[in-house]
């Protein structure tokens, strides 16, 4: 087997669930009441905010369940096992899997804050914003910070509060900002606009790379996020399982992909970098070359740049991430094998947990002892600047 007891698995995509005083413990006073709080409703623990109730989907924290009682009730805290919500028990988790580190990303704020993106008073929501990333990094990551990669959401809606905090987020130490995989179907200027440029200005000079997790715009195919309101145009069909969005998850990704691709924003920022979050791998080398083959014959009479070759942008830009994915290691070198890292996507429906390394071991079987370090690790933690540190590895299983 070529996962080897000396390669650490980072993990650059798994999750956490908000302990309810989250916010409570951080928001000013006379915001409290206002700002998001855990009630009971029916039996089920409930999030309460901007007038809305949200829940905790049962989905979202199946670590533990055997896929037979998996749902999408509702769920309690003590349904879940503590590992989702509690750092410390998380820890253990990830020993019991054999994963070295994680980069957690949020669950009641959206991936990348849209809970808050759509709230109605926005000085509350930039407070909330602001609470989350104290909480992660200064709670969550604090409590293991050889264990846990620090991350940030931001204000989306605001440019200059978006740029401020993520100044404000880099000093404190955040290894990667969350941003949605599209922001058009928030209603927010298109990648393609210059609305984005003092994001991508103060990204790039702080070596901060954006992690794009796949439905952080609020549109997955198949499926409607806000399915008591459903966006207009948005191709959801209602008859549908929720098989469908699920095995179309990577595909947000793909369309994020070339919309980068073309948008002139990687040649103005040569530093910019983009993880594709729970994007997976096997469709990259097909998207490369159509990408290129569309290039070669359009660009003369489009606003493309004349040089740059798609699949080279892909290899100077982008980081694509995989939980399960034979095909794509199997075709890791028509990707970049020094682009591709590992997701473990603890405690959602998709990870492997508590058989993590094992199966990374399969997936991996074929793949030789240096690429495997590659993928496992050593990408992630250039990507993110995170290197291993000296004190002593922790018991790892194998």
């Amino acid at each position: 087997m070529p996962l080897r007891d000396h390669h650490q698995i980072v993990s650059v995509d798994d999750h956490l669930v908000e302990h309810p005083r989250v916010w409570q413990d951080r928001l000013p006073e006379k915001f409290r009441e206002a700002g998001p709080r855990i009630v009971e409703q029916d039996g089920k623990h409930m999030w309460v905010y901007d007038g809305q109730t949200f829940p905790t989907v049962g989905l979202n924290a199946v670590a533990g369940k055997p896929p037979e009682e998996w749902g999408m009730d509702p769920v309690r805290y003590e349904d879940m096992i503590p590992g989702c919500y509690d750092p410390k028990a998380r820890v253990a988790d990830m020993d019991l899997d054999g994963v070295q580190s994680a980069l957690c990303f949020p669950s009641f704020p959206g991936f990348a804050g849209g809970t808050f993106h759509r709230a109605q008073d926005k000085e509350l929501a930039l407070l909330c914003v602001k609470a989350w990333n104290d909480f992660y990094i200064d709670e969550w990551c604090a409590t293991a910070p050889e264990r846990y990669v620090p991350l940030a959401i931001l204000p989306t809606w605001d440019i200059d509060a978006c740029v401020s905090e993520a100044k404000r987020v880099a000093a404190k130490g955040a290894r990667t900002v969350s941003f949605p995989d599209s922001p058009v179907p928030l209603g927010l200027p298109s990648f393609h606009s210059d609305h984005w440029d003092p994001l991508w200005q103060v990204c790039s000079d702080a070596h901060l790379p954006v992690s794009l997790h796949f439905g952080s715009g609020s549109y997955v195919p198949g499926f409607s996020f806000s399915s008591v309101k459903p966006v207009p145009g948005e191709l959801v069909a209602p008859d549908a399982p929720f098989a469908v969005a699920i095995t179309l998850f990577s595909s947000n990704l793909m369309w994020t992909t070339v919309d980068l691709l073309f948008s002139g924003k990687l040649q103005q920022f040569p530093q910019l970098q983009f993880s594709l979050a729970e994007g997976g791998i096997g469709w990259v080398p097909y998207i490369l070359e159509r990408s290129d083959y569309v290039w070669e014959r359009h660009r003369y009479y489009q606003s493309i740049d004349f040089d740059a070759r798609p699949s080279d942008l892909f290899r100077e830009h982008f980081w694509g991430c995989f939980i399960d994915d034979e095909h794509g290691c199997k075709n890791r070198h028509e990707i970049g094998i020094d682009r591709i890292m590992l997701e473990i996507d603890f405690p959602h429906s998709d990870s492997n947990w508590p058989n993590s390394r094992k199966r990374a071991a399969e997936v991996l079987a074929e793949v030789p002892d240096d690429e495997c370090a590659l993928i496992v690790e050593e990408n992630a933690r250039r990507m993110l600047n995170f290197p291993r540190v000296s004190t002593p590895e922790p018991a790892l299983a194998r």
